[in-house]
């Protein structure tokens, strides 16, 4: 198991990437968080295994035709197991 901190800098508010984020965590089995910073940046926790974290990261790192992004940073984290979903805050 695997658990990250993503931050997406860009055109990321305002152009759904929350909802297309929760969309793609879903089909890839991935259980965390994701919301808009004061800043324009998007903050995601994601927990799963490692092949799907990989993958998430990827997507994020491009994002939905709807945003652009320009940079993403990954920090690691413990596992926590504490979410059940992938919730939008």
């Amino acid at each position: 198991m695997r658990r990250v901190k993503i931050v997406v800098s860009g055109r990321v508010q305002g152009v759904y990437f929350r909802l297309f984020t929760q969309n793609k965590a879903k089909h890839l089995a991935i259980l965390g968080t994701v919301r808009n910073l004061p800043d324009g940046r998007v903050e995601i926790y994601a927990e799963a295994e490692h092949l799907m974290i990989d993958k998430f990261v990827k997507w994020c790192s491009k994002g939905p035709v709807t945003a652009r992004v320009d940079s993403i940073e990954v920090t690691e984290l413990e596992p926590e197991l504490s979410y059940t979903a992938f919730d939008i805050i």
